[in-house]
């Protein structure tokens, strides 16, 4: 068996204990963006198992868009990245 290489580290563990790998990401075209994707995403790139550039290059994120992510995760947990929860949150 053999390992391709990659730069940084192949997976990191989370606070809760829970283990995330690149194997875990969503793929590079993926459309349908739910809740459980975005914040992987975002808990790839906070704890360094991705770079920022990466995340943006590799899914076409603006800067804008994946800021509003990591703020909704960190304001709301994963359920700040439903789109119900964004409507509400929008509309208060």
């Amino acid at each position: 068996m053999y390992l391709k290489k990659v730069d940084g580290p192949r997976a990191v563990r989370l606070p809760d204990g829970q283990v995330i790998t690149l194997a875990d990401l969503p793929p590079a075209d993926t459309k349908r963006w739910v809740a459980s994707r975005k914040a992987l995403v975002v808990r790839a790139v906070l704890y360094g198992l991705l770079t920022q550039g990466e995340a943006m290059k590799t899914y076409a994120l603006s800067e804008e868009e994946f800021f509003e992510w990591v703020h909704a995760v960190r304001a709301h947990g994963e359920a700040g990245l439903k789109v119900t929860q964004l409507r509400t949150v929008k509309q208060s």
